[in-house]
């Protein structure tokens, strides 16, 4: 099915269908997809309908760096069928909320690593290698000392080992994350010429769409790509071809290529965003909506204190969002780079389901090769949730309250960063406090403890990163803390907190109080117009 047009293979240009009638039975099937960027819908949609049609093809992996979905029906939901999909490989699977739950009832096996290896491990294996060694992800649940990145009891019966522990190279421990082999690579950009070369100029991130071929062809697969429509040779300039023609076997022209907008990183409606692509500029100082005074923005301008004029800053999902619009309000938003890990670079953060686009974008750096800034100890600041936190400051938030979310590049960043903050409220579900006049009150404590005797799956290890990088602070709306080599640390106490009731008893192991006692948090971050940032 492919045309050799004199010395060269050029690639055939199929329908959806055509796609789909190329998966085979047990196929390990590979993408470079962050939410529904770059995801090639309608191609699996199409597995999807031959799969009801004809129980085929059955058995199928999927396999990706990040999450492919958006928290509702998209994505690999369309893959969530009993006998299709049934081996999942990723460091995310919260956006898709029925994978999360077969994952849950030991009804697929199901992989997780940090972004950072498996992206490594498609450039790795593009050259010819069997794997990719790693220090990510030591004395993590990636560990293969403890659960070798297995998400269920089904995966730890009957699953392959994928990590392999390796004690000395050149006196240094690593982990081997291996191949599972790869046998299709769904794949897709904006434009293909008429030699199957791509281009992704409307997409809102720069996803690793090359090396993902690389490593599916040096396997021995093939590579499909969905795109918007074809255009004629060299319409698409040379330097904004993405994968060159070479590595491409099936072009699928798309019927509907707006149904999930190209640049829409979670969006599945008709909201264009020219800003993720540089096609806009917005003026953000003008247009401004401040956070409302809550325990939220308390966290935020204290985690916002610790930034510097001049940082390279990464902001993690959820409550680290609202950051960035705290340095907004105060002219600080161009005084920092702010930094995805989906290697987009300059701008403002988004929020939500726009996780990973910037408005006002800078720059885009290719995905895989983006996690060598973080890697390489490039970064100056990262910025996390809290998820359950241990006396040893190991560190949970991959499985918490009985569901299985991801962990991303959040182990990459949190290991390489210079400077960590964790950041989140005290205790978990129903918290109230009452913000005002220089002080905090908790009105309703919430229902879970995030500070516990030990955690149940390590996604930070509190022990590597202090050995290696030094302390780290936890910053809630109640209390800074500060993870050190002998434990965890009360460095300060917001005002209108009563230590005893509001922080010794609501954590379950010992916090160190220095002496002469904690620090008292600024004053002014409980007030509605006296904080101050400057930069």
């Amino acid at each position: 099915m492919i045309i050799i047009e004199g010395n060269r293979t050029m690639p055939k240009f199929i329908n959806p269908r055509q796609a789909a009638d190329l998966i085979n039975d047990g196929d390990v099937i590979v993408f470079a997809a962050d939410g529904l960027s770059s995801y090639p819908n309608e191609i699996v949609e199409a597995i999807e309908e031959r799969f009801l049609n004809e129980g085929h093809p059955a058995g199928i992996t999927s396999m990706r760096a990040a999450g492919m979905g958006d928290f509702k029906e998209e994505g690999e939901h369309h893959w969530c069928h009993e006998g299709l999909m049934t081996r999942s490989i990723s460091s995310y699977i919260s956006v898709v909320p029925k994978l999360g739950q077969l994952v849950a009832e030991n009804k697929i096996q199901a992989y997780m690593f940090p972004m950072g290896p498996i992206l490594q491990l498609f450039r790795a294996v593009g050259r010819g290698m069997p794997g990719v060694l790693t220090k990510t992800g030591l004395g993590t649940f990636m560990d293969s000392r403890l659960d070798g990145g297995k998400c269920n009891q089904l995966t730890k019966d009957k699953g392959v080992d994928l990590v392999e522990y390796v004690p000395d190279v050149c006196g240094e421990d690593y982990l081997m994350l291996k191949s599972p082999g790869m046998d299709v690579a769904l794949l897709r950009g904006t434009y293909a010429d008429s030699k199957g070369n791509i281009s992704t100029e409307k997409e809102a991130t720069d996803m690793e769409l090359l090396s993902v071929a690389q490593a599916v062809k040096a396997s021995g697969g093939i590579v499909i790509c969905q795109v918007e429509d074809v255009v004629d040779l060299y319409d698409i300039k040379p330097r904004m071809v993405k994968v060159p023609g070479i590595y491409v076997d099936y072009v699928v022209i798309a019927k509907h290529p707006h149904k999930i907008p190209q640049n829409g990183k979670r969006r599945t409606a008709e909201d264009f965003q020219p800003s993720f692509i540089g096609e806009e500029i917005i003026d953000f100082q003008n247009n401004l909506e401040k956070l409302p005074l809550d325990h939220k923005k308390v966290i935020a301008r204290r985690a916002a204190q610790e930034i510097k004029k001049g940082d390279n800053v990464n902001f993690g999902i959820g409550m680290p969002q609202n950051i960035p619009s705290v340095m907004a309000e105060h002219g600080g938003q161009d005084a920092v780079t702010m930094i995805s890990e989906t290697g987009v670079i300059g701008g403002i953060p988004g929020t939500e389901r726009d996780f990973g686009c910037h408005w006002n974008v800078e720059a885009f750096c290719d995905h895989g090769m983006h996690f060598s800034f973080f890697n390489g100890g490039l970064l100056d600041v990262g910025v996390f949730g809290i998820g359950e936190v241990d006396a040893s400051g190991n560190m949970n938030t991959s499985h918490l309250n009985g569901k299985i979310s991801g962990i991303g590049g959040f182990t990459d960043i949190t290991e390489g960063a210079k400077k960590i903050l964790f950041i989140g409220t005290f205790t978990a579900v129903g918290l109230k406090t009452e913000v005002g006049n220089r002080e905090i009150k908790i009105i309703q404590e919430g229902k879970f403890k995030k500070f516990i005797k030990e955690c149940d799956k390590i996604t930070f290890s509190g022990k590597e990163r202090v050995k290696n990088h030094g302390d780290f602070l936890m910053i809630t709306e109640r209390c800074v803390l500060k993870g050190t080599k002998d434990g965890i640390v009360l460095q300060e106490v917001a005002p209108g907190i009563d230590i005893q009731r509001d922080i010794i008893d609501q954590c379950e192991f010992d916090l160190i109080i220095p002496k002469g006692g904690p620090h008292l948090m600024d004053p002014s971050i409980f007030t509605e117009d006296d904080f101050e940032l400057e930069y």
